[in-house]
C-alpha cells in the first residue's frame, strides 16, 4: 500500500495529541493505522477459495481507497493547523499541556 505518512510518523502524531490533548489529527492517524491493519489482514487471506479471493480483494481495494483519502485529509488538517510538516510538531498555539490531577 502506498503511504504518505510512515507508521513512525503516525505514532508521533498520536504522541503529540496525547501530550497536548488535541485529538482530531490523532483520530485520523488512528484510523489510518486501522486501515493499514485491515489491508494487511486481507492480503493474508487472499489464498482462500475463489469466492474468498474476490471478497478479500474488494475489501483490500476499498481499504486502499479509504486510506488514500484519509491520508490526504490528515495532510490537509496538519497544514490547516500549521503543524511543522518536516518534524510533525504541533504548533505552540495548539499545545495545551495535560493538567495534573
Amino acid at each position: 500500500m502506498k503511504t504518505q505518512f510512515s507508521d513512525k510518523q503516525l505514532s508521533h502524531i498520536l504522541d503529540q495529541s496525547l501530550i497536548y490533548q488535541c485529538a482530531c489529527p490523532a483520530q485520523v492517524a488512528k484510523h489510518l493505522i486501522g486501515l493499514r491493519d485491515l489491508f494487511a489482514y486481507q492480503q493474508d487471506c487472499l489464498n482462500q477459495t475463489d469466492t474468498d479471493v474476490a471478497v478479500h480483494q474488494r475489501i483490500a481495494s476499498d481499504a486502499q481507497r479509504a486510506h488514500a483519502a484519509l491520508e490526504e485529509c490528515l495532510h490537509a488538517v496538519l497544514v490547516l493547523e500549521q503543524w511543522d510538516m518536516q518534524t510533525l510538531q504541533m504548533p505552540v498555539s495548539l499545545q495545551k499541556p495535560m493538567r495534573s490531577i
